[in-house]
């Protein structure tokens, strides 16, 4: 995998969802589902709902806060399970 990736992941606990970058989406998804993050860890197991390719850092970070917004956690609720 090269360049960055925003992704959401989904807890199939209780349904929240976590929006991240990485540069590999699906180690990342590992450490989620180790624990290995605090902030996800009582919610686990995790699975992948959206990923998304960019070129660089500051692309993924402006992604990642789009998402954030309303409208962003609007899109990312409305995807099917």
């Amino acid at each position: 995998m090269t360049g960055w990736y925003v992704y959401a992941i989904k807890s199939q606990k209780d349904g929240r969802i976590y929006v991240g970058i990485s540069r590999n989406p699906q180690r990342r998804l590992s450490e989620h589902n180790r624990g290995d993050t605090k902030s996800t860890k009582g919610y686990r197991r995790w699975r992948i709902i959206y990923q998304k390719q960019v070129g660089s850092r500051i692309e993924a970070r402006r992604e990642e806060k789009r998402l954030k917004s309303g409208y962003g956690k609007e899109f990312l609720r409305n995807i099917p399970a």
